[in-house]
Protein backbone atom coordinates (compact mmCIF):
# COMPACT_ATOMS: atom_id res chain seq x y z
CA UNK A 1 0.00 0.00 0.00
CA UNK A 2 1.20 3.60 -0.74
CA UNK A 3 1.58 5.94 2.29
CA UNK A 4 1.67 9.68 2.18
CA UNK A 5 5.07 10.25 2.43
CA UNK A 6 6.04 9.39 -1.42
CA UNK A 7 7.79 11.57 -3.84
CA UNK A 8 5.48 14.08 -5.51
CA UNK A 9 6.84 16.90 -7.55
CA UNK A 10 5.46 20.12 -6.29
CA UNK A 11 3.34 21.91 -9.82
CA UNK A 12 2.26 24.70 -7.85
CA UNK A 13 3.24 26.96 -10.77
CA UNK A 14 1.73 25.23 -13.15
CA UNK A 15 -1.85 24.43 -11.72
CA UNK A 16 -4.44 26.70 -10.14
CA UNK A 17 -5.98 26.23 -6.72
CA UNK A 18 -8.48 24.23 -7.82
CA UNK A 19 -6.27 22.07 -9.70
CA UNK A 20 -4.11 21.34 -6.08
CA UNK A 21 -7.46 20.74 -4.55
CA UNK A 22 -8.63 18.10 -7.33
CA UNK A 23 -4.93 16.30 -6.85
CA UNK A 24 -5.24 16.26 -2.90
CA UNK A 25 -8.62 14.76 -3.29
CA UNK A 26 -8.18 12.44 -5.80
CA UNK A 27 -4.92 11.10 -3.68
CA UNK A 28 -6.86 11.04 -0.72
CA UNK A 29 -9.63 9.03 -1.90
CA UNK A 30 -7.34 6.94 -3.70
CA UNK A 31 -5.21 5.83 -0.67
CA UNK A 32 -8.05 5.60 1.72
CA UNK A 33 -10.64 3.78 -0.90
CA UNK A 34 -8.48 2.22 -3.59
CA UNK A 35 -5.41 1.45 -1.64
CA UNK A 36 -7.16 -1.85 0.52
CA UNK A 37 -8.80 -3.16 -2.69
CA UNK A 38 -6.16 -2.97 -5.56
CA UNK A 39 -4.65 -6.28 -5.56
CA UNK A 40 -8.41 -7.59 -4.74
CA UNK A 41 -9.84 -5.70 -7.51
CA UNK A 42 -6.67 -7.20 -9.78
CA UNK A 43 -7.06 -10.87 -8.62
CA UNK A 44 -10.26 -11.35 -8.92
CA UNK A 45 -10.85 -9.35 -12.49
CA UNK A 46 -13.27 -7.21 -10.38
CA UNK A 47 -14.93 -4.13 -12.14
CA UNK A 48 -14.54 -1.19 -9.46
CA UNK A 49 -18.00 -0.82 -9.31
CA UNK A 50 -18.40 0.57 -5.80
CA UNK A 51 -15.09 2.83 -6.63
CA UNK A 52 -16.81 3.83 -9.52
CA UNK A 53 -19.55 5.22 -7.89
CA UNK A 54 -17.20 7.15 -5.43
CA UNK A 55 -16.02 8.84 -8.25
CA UNK A 56 -19.11 9.95 -9.10
CA UNK A 57 -19.79 11.20 -5.93
CA UNK A 58 -16.73 13.46 -6.47
CA UNK A 59 -17.78 14.67 -9.52
CA UNK A 60 -14.81 12.81 -11.62
CA UNK A 61 -17.48 10.95 -13.53
CA UNK A 62 -18.74 13.92 -15.55
CA UNK A 63 -15.33 16.10 -14.87
CA UNK A 64 -14.65 17.46 -18.48
CA UNK A 65 -18.65 17.07 -19.22
CA UNK A 66 -20.76 20.66 -20.20
CA UNK A 67 -22.49 21.62 -16.55
CA UNK A 68 -25.59 22.11 -18.81
CA UNK A 69 -25.41 18.24 -19.00
CA UNK A 70 -24.79 17.16 -15.64
CA UNK A 71 -20.98 17.49 -15.99
CA UNK A 72 -18.17 19.90 -13.97
CA UNK A 73 -17.16 21.80 -16.81
CA UNK A 74 -13.55 20.88 -15.69
CA UNK A 75 -10.59 21.22 -18.00
CA UNK A 76 -8.10 18.76 -19.43
CA UNK A 77 -5.39 19.69 -16.99
CA UNK A 78 -8.14 19.08 -14.22
CA UNK A 79 -8.36 15.39 -15.39
CA UNK A 80 -5.07 14.93 -16.19
CA UNK A 81 -4.46 15.66 -12.28
CA UNK A 82 -7.12 13.56 -11.42
CA UNK A 83 -5.84 10.16 -13.08
CA UNK A 84 -2.60 10.54 -12.56
CA UNK A 85 -3.71 10.17 -8.43
CA UNK A 86 -6.12 7.14 -9.03
CA UNK A 87 -3.52 5.70 -11.43
CA UNK A 88 -0.89 5.89 -8.61
CA UNK A 89 -2.58 3.38 -6.67
CA UNK A 90 -5.04 1.39 -9.50
CA UNK A 91 -4.54 1.22 -13.08
CA UNK A 92 -7.50 -0.90 -13.53
CA UNK A 93 -9.96 2.26 -11.97
CA UNK A 94 -8.10 4.57 -13.90
CA UNK A 95 -8.60 2.83 -17.14
CA UNK A 96 -12.18 2.71 -16.40
CA UNK A 97 -12.21 6.19 -15.94
CA UNK A 98 -10.64 7.39 -18.38
CA UNK A 99 -12.93 5.26 -21.01
CA UNK A 100 -15.91 6.28 -19.32
CA UNK A 101 -15.13 10.08 -19.02
CA UNK A 102 -12.75 10.95 -22.06
CA UNK A 103 -13.31 8.44 -24.96
CA UNK A 104 -16.95 7.75 -24.39
CA UNK A 105 -18.97 10.49 -22.74
CA UNK A 106 -16.89 13.21 -24.56
CA UNK A 107 -17.50 11.67 -27.70
CA UNK A 108 -21.17 12.98 -27.34
CA UNK A 109 -20.10 15.84 -25.55
CA UNK A 110 -18.19 17.09 -28.86
CA UNK A 111 -20.07 15.51 -30.96
CA UNK A 112 -23.90 15.25 -30.04
CA UNK A 113 -26.47 17.41 -30.81
CA UNK A 114 -28.69 18.79 -28.13
CA UNK A 115 -30.77 15.99 -27.79
CA UNK A 116 -28.71 13.62 -27.82
CA UNK A 117 -26.44 15.34 -25.42
CA UNK A 118 -29.97 15.46 -23.30
CA UNK A 119 -30.53 12.36 -23.21
CA UNK A 120 -27.48 10.75 -22.54
CA UNK A 121 -25.38 12.81 -20.84
CA UNK A 122 -26.98 13.52 -17.46
CA UNK A 123 -26.73 9.66 -16.86
CA UNK A 124 -23.35 9.28 -18.15
CA UNK A 125 -21.96 12.31 -15.85
CA UNK A 126 -23.22 11.24 -12.58
CA UNK A 127 -22.42 7.82 -12.76
CA UNK A 128 -25.33 6.62 -13.40
CA UNK A 129 -24.92 4.75 -16.77
CA UNK A 130 -21.21 3.52 -17.60
CA UNK A 131 -20.21 4.54 -20.90
CA UNK A 132 -17.59 2.31 -23.80
CA UNK A 133 -15.76 2.98 -26.78
CA UNK A 134 -16.06 0.53 -29.20
CA UNK A 135 -13.35 0.70 -32.06
CA UNK A 136 -11.38 -2.22 -32.35
CA UNK A 137 -12.00 -5.36 -34.07
CA UNK A 138 -10.84 -8.80 -34.55
CA UNK A 139 -8.71 -8.20 -38.31
CA UNK A 140 -7.98 -4.62 -37.79
CA UNK A 141 -4.65 -3.76 -35.13
CA UNK A 142 -3.21 -0.66 -35.79
CA UNK A 143 -5.40 0.22 -38.93
CA UNK A 144 -8.01 1.08 -36.00
CA UNK A 145 -10.27 2.49 -39.03
CA UNK A 146 -10.16 -0.25 -41.38
CA UNK A 147 -13.65 -1.70 -40.54
CA UNK A 148 -16.14 -4.36 -41.15
CA UNK A 149 -18.60 -3.83 -38.73
CA UNK A 150 -21.16 -1.73 -41.30
CA UNK A 151 -24.91 -0.44 -41.05
CA UNK A 152 -27.71 -0.37 -43.94
CA UNK A 153 -30.17 2.16 -43.56
CA UNK A 154 -33.23 0.54 -44.09
CA UNK A 155 -35.93 3.63 -43.96
CA UNK A 156 -35.47 7.29 -43.20
CA UNK A 157 -35.45 6.39 -39.53
CA UNK A 158 -33.17 3.22 -38.68
CA UNK A 159 -30.37 1.48 -39.45
CA UNK A 160 -29.69 -2.22 -39.03
CA UNK A 161 -26.07 -2.80 -37.57
CA UNK A 162 -24.11 -5.87 -38.28
CA UNK A 163 -20.59 -6.85 -37.08
CA UNK A 164 -18.37 -7.43 -34.14
CA UNK A 165 -15.49 -5.41 -31.58
CA UNK A 166 -13.27 -6.75 -29.72
CA UNK A 167 -11.05 -5.24 -26.06
CA UNK A 168 -13.96 -3.15 -25.76
CA UNK A 169 -13.17 -1.60 -22.25
CA UNK A 170 -15.82 -1.08 -20.26
CA UNK A 171 -17.83 -3.93 -22.50
CA UNK A 172 -19.25 -5.91 -20.01
CA UNK A 173 -21.00 -3.54 -17.49
CA UNK A 174 -21.26 -0.81 -20.25
CA UNK A 175 -25.19 0.80 -20.90
CA UNK A 176 -24.17 3.25 -23.88
CA UNK A 177 -21.92 2.11 -26.49
CA UNK A 178 -20.18 4.41 -28.65
CA UNK A 179 -19.40 2.47 -31.97
CA UNK A 180 -17.96 2.92 -35.56
CA UNK A 181 -18.89 1.25 -38.64
CA UNK A 182 -19.11 1.96 -42.07
CA UNK A 183 -22.01 2.59 -44.13
CA UNK A 184 -20.07 1.90 -47.03
CA UNK A 185 -16.48 -0.47 -47.57
CA UNK A 186 -15.17 1.29 -50.62
CA UNK A 187 -15.25 4.22 -49.71
CA UNK A 188 -12.65 3.31 -46.80
CA UNK A 189 -12.49 5.81 -43.96
CA UNK A 190 -14.57 8.18 -45.77
CA UNK A 191 -17.17 5.75 -45.20
CA UNK A 192 -16.93 5.11 -41.46
CA UNK A 193 -20.29 6.50 -39.00
CA UNK A 194 -20.28 7.05 -35.52
CA UNK A 195 -23.24 5.91 -33.63
CA UNK A 196 -24.49 5.75 -29.92
CA UNK A 197 -25.97 1.91 -29.11
CA UNK A 198 -27.96 1.22 -26.25
CA UNK A 199 -26.93 -2.09 -24.51
CA UNK A 200 -31.01 -2.73 -24.14
CA UNK A 201 -30.88 -2.90 -28.28
CA UNK A 202 -32.43 -6.32 -29.70
CA UNK A 203 -29.56 -8.53 -31.32
CA UNK A 204 -26.62 -6.62 -29.11
CA UNK A 205 -24.64 -9.91 -27.29
CA UNK A 206 -21.72 -9.60 -24.95
CA UNK A 207 -18.78 -11.76 -24.45
CA UNK A 208 -16.50 -11.01 -21.38
CA UNK A 209 -12.73 -11.33 -22.65
CA UNK A 210 -10.84 -12.50 -19.36
CA UNK A 211 -7.41 -13.38 -18.83
CA UNK A 212 -5.50 -9.91 -19.81
CA UNK A 213 -2.02 -9.72 -18.30
CA UNK A 214 -2.91 -6.52 -16.21
CA UNK A 215 -5.38 -3.37 -16.15
CA UNK A 216 -7.74 -6.54 -14.95
CA UNK A 217 -10.26 -4.60 -13.23
CA UNK A 218 -11.32 -3.15 -16.34
CA UNK A 219 -13.95 -5.11 -18.08
CA UNK A 220 -13.21 -5.96 -21.27
CA UNK A 221 -15.62 -7.87 -24.16
CA UNK A 222 -16.28 -8.51 -27.10
CA UNK A 223 -19.35 -6.56 -28.42
CA UNK A 224 -21.31 -8.55 -31.66
CA UNK A 225 -24.24 -6.96 -33.07
CA UNK A 226 -26.67 -9.24 -35.20
CA UNK A 227 -29.35 -7.37 -37.13
CA UNK A 228 -29.28 -4.49 -34.64
CA UNK A 229 -31.89 -2.29 -35.74
CA UNK A 230 -30.39 1.74 -34.48
CA UNK A 231 -32.41 4.76 -34.96
CA UNK A 232 -30.53 6.88 -37.20
CA UNK A 233 -31.12 9.77 -34.68
CA UNK A 234 -28.44 7.76 -32.32
CA UNK A 235 -25.88 8.74 -35.38
CA UNK A 236 -23.03 11.45 -34.40
CA UNK A 237 -23.01 13.93 -36.87
CA UNK A 238 -23.72 13.01 -40.38
CA UNK A 239 -22.42 9.77 -42.15
CA UNK A 240 -19.02 9.50 -43.39
CA UNK A 241 -18.11 11.76 -40.22
CA UNK A 242 -16.56 9.09 -37.49
CA UNK A 243 -13.25 8.86 -39.06
CA UNK A 244 -12.93 12.75 -38.18
CA UNK A 245 -14.47 12.26 -34.92
CA UNK A 246 -12.40 9.27 -33.92
CA UNK A 247 -9.45 10.97 -34.86
CA UNK A 248 -10.05 13.30 -32.69
CA UNK A 249 -11.33 11.68 -29.67
CA UNK A 250 -8.27 9.98 -29.86
CA UNK A 251 -5.81 12.26 -29.72
CA UNK A 252 -7.52 14.14 -26.96
CA UNK A 253 -7.82 10.81 -24.65
CA UNK A 254 -4.20 10.06 -25.22
CA UNK A 255 -3.58 13.22 -23.08
CA UNK A 256 -5.18 10.80 -20.47
CA UNK A 257 -3.27 7.62 -21.18
CA UNK A 258 0.10 9.89 -20.56
CA UNK A 259 -1.62 11.30 -17.13
CA UNK A 260 -2.14 7.67 -16.42
CA UNK A 261 1.55 6.79 -17.26
CA UNK A 262 2.44 9.19 -15.01
CA UNK A 263 0.67 7.84 -12.40
CA UNK A 264 1.99 4.35 -12.81
CA UNK A 265 5.51 5.91 -12.83
CA UNK A 266 4.99 7.88 -9.36
CA UNK A 267 3.16 4.86 -7.63
CA UNK A 268 5.79 2.40 -8.74
CA UNK A 269 9.36 4.95 -7.70
CA UNK A 270 7.24 6.01 -4.46
CA UNK A 271 7.10 2.43 -3.92
CA UNK A 272 10.79 2.21 -4.92
CA UNK A 273 11.48 5.24 -2.29
CA UNK A 274 9.66 3.38 0.55
CA UNK A 275 11.08 0.19 0.24
CA UNK A 276 14.88 0.90 -0.02
CA UNK A 277 14.60 3.58 3.14
CA UNK A 278 13.21 0.06 4.76
CA UNK A 279 15.52 -2.68 3.12
CA UNK A 280 18.74 -3.25 4.72
CA UNK A 281 22.64 -4.37 3.00
CA UNK A 282 25.47 -4.46 4.29
CA UNK A 283 24.26 -2.73 7.60
CA UNK A 284 23.07 0.05 6.59
CA UNK A 285 19.26 0.95 4.25
CA UNK A 286 19.76 0.16 0.67
CA UNK A 287 18.67 3.78 -0.42
CA UNK A 288 22.22 4.36 0.90
CA UNK A 289 24.27 2.44 -1.77
CA UNK A 290 24.83 4.57 -4.38
CA UNK A 291 23.65 2.76 -7.64
CA UNK A 292 20.26 2.79 -5.58
CA UNK A 293 20.09 6.48 -4.95
CA UNK A 294 21.45 7.74 -8.87
CA UNK A 295 18.82 4.94 -10.21
CA UNK A 296 16.27 6.84 -7.49
CA UNK A 297 17.12 10.16 -9.40
CA UNK A 298 17.39 8.84 -12.82
CA UNK A 299 13.78 7.52 -12.15
CA UNK A 300 12.64 10.78 -10.68
CA UNK A 301 14.05 13.26 -13.53
CA UNK A 302 12.11 11.02 -15.97
CA UNK A 303 9.18 11.14 -14.58
CA UNK A 304 9.27 15.13 -13.97
CA UNK A 305 9.51 15.20 -17.78
CA UNK A 306 7.09 13.18 -18.89
CA UNK A 307 4.67 14.83 -16.44
CA UNK A 308 5.51 18.20 -17.79
CA UNK A 309 4.92 17.25 -21.37
CA UNK A 310 1.56 15.71 -20.49
CA UNK A 311 0.57 18.88 -18.88
CA UNK A 312 1.79 21.36 -22.10
CA UNK A 313 -0.15 18.98 -24.56
CA UNK A 314 -3.50 19.55 -21.67
CA UNK A 315 -2.98 23.11 -22.10
CA UNK A 316 -2.60 23.18 -25.47
CA UNK A 317 -6.07 21.39 -25.83
CA UNK A 318 -7.35 23.73 -22.88
CA UNK A 319 -6.21 26.61 -24.67
CA UNK A 320 -8.35 25.23 -28.32
CA UNK A 321 -4.50 25.23 -29.85
CA UNK A 322 -3.14 22.70 -32.30
CA UNK A 323 -2.46 20.08 -29.91
CA UNK A 324 -1.96 16.73 -32.15
CA UNK A 325 1.49 16.41 -32.06
CA UNK A 326 2.25 16.95 -28.08
CA UNK A 327 -0.39 14.35 -27.19
CA UNK A 328 1.34 11.69 -29.50
CA UNK A 329 4.37 12.67 -27.93
CA UNK A 330 3.26 12.82 -24.38
CA UNK A 331 1.56 9.64 -24.48
CA UNK A 332 4.55 7.72 -26.33
CA UNK A 333 7.35 9.03 -23.82
CA UNK A 334 5.18 9.13 -20.70
CA UNK A 335 4.30 4.88 -21.90
CA UNK A 336 7.93 3.95 -22.19
CA UNK A 337 9.04 6.01 -19.60
CA UNK A 338 6.65 4.35 -16.99
CA UNK A 339 8.20 0.88 -18.70
CA UNK A 340 11.26 1.87 -17.40
CA UNK A 341 10.29 2.95 -14.08
CA UNK A 342 8.43 -0.16 -12.74
CA UNK A 343 11.13 -2.23 -14.42
CA UNK A 344 13.52 -0.33 -12.24
CA UNK A 345 11.50 -0.45 -9.17
CA UNK A 346 11.09 -3.81 -9.73
CA UNK A 347 14.32 -4.40 -9.56
CA UNK A 348 15.35 -2.44 -6.39
CA UNK A 349 12.45 -4.78 -5.05
CA UNK A 350 14.47 -7.72 -5.90
CA UNK A 351 12.57 -10.86 -5.18
CA UNK A 352 9.88 -9.76 -2.85
CA UNK A 353 9.00 -7.52 -6.50
CA UNK A 354 8.20 -10.23 -8.29
CA UNK A 355 5.32 -11.62 -6.01
CA UNK A 356 2.57 -10.67 -4.89
CA UNK A 357 0.64 -8.67 -3.16
CA UNK A 358 3.88 -6.18 -4.10
CA UNK A 359 2.18 -3.15 -5.99
CA UNK A 360 4.93 -3.00 -8.16
CA UNK A 361 4.56 -6.40 -9.36
CA UNK A 362 0.81 -5.21 -10.50
CA UNK A 363 2.26 -1.68 -11.94
CA UNK A 364 4.91 -3.89 -14.07
CA UNK A 365 1.82 -6.07 -15.49
CA UNK A 366 -0.59 -2.78 -16.08
CA UNK A 367 1.94 -0.65 -17.36
CA UNK A 368 2.75 -2.72 -20.63
CA UNK A 369 -0.72 -2.01 -21.77
CA UNK A 370 -0.29 1.66 -22.27
CA UNK A 371 1.97 1.08 -25.33
CA UNK A 372 -0.16 -0.60 -26.90
CA UNK A 373 -4.27 1.09 -26.33
CA UNK A 374 -5.25 3.89 -27.95
CA UNK A 375 -2.47 3.99 -30.55
CA UNK A 376 0.35 1.66 -29.97
CA UNK A 377 4.04 3.74 -29.36
CA UNK A 378 4.91 2.95 -33.59
CA UNK A 379 1.67 4.79 -34.17
CA UNK A 380 2.58 7.70 -31.49
CA UNK A 381 6.03 7.88 -34.12
CA UNK A 382 3.86 8.48 -37.01
CA UNK A 383 1.69 10.51 -35.86
CA UNK A 384 4.71 12.68 -34.97
CA UNK A 385 6.91 12.41 -37.55
CA UNK A 386 4.24 13.20 -40.06
CA UNK A 387 3.62 16.28 -38.44
CA UNK A 388 7.60 16.91 -38.39
CA UNK A 389 7.38 15.69 -41.98
CA UNK A 390 4.41 17.48 -43.45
Amino acid sequence: MLIRKGYNISMDSFYTEQQKILSQTARDFSLTELAPKSSEIDDNEHFPIEQFQALSNLGFTGLTIDSKFGGEDGNYVDMMVVIEEIAAVCGSTSTVLITHVSLASQTINRFGNEHQKSHWLPDLSKGKKIAAFSLSEPQNGSDALGLNTNIEKIDEKNYILNGNKIFTTNGEVADVFIVFCTSNKQAGYKGVTALIVDKNTEGLSIIPQHGKMGMRGSSTAEIVFNNCKIPTENRLLNEGDGYSIALKILDSSRIMIAAQCVGIAKGSLNAAINYSKQRQTFNKPISQHQSIAFTLADMATELDASRLMTWRAARLHDEKLSYSKEAAMAKLYSSEVSGRIVNKALQIHGGTGYFKPSIVERMYRDQRVTEIYEGTSEIQRLVISRSLLN
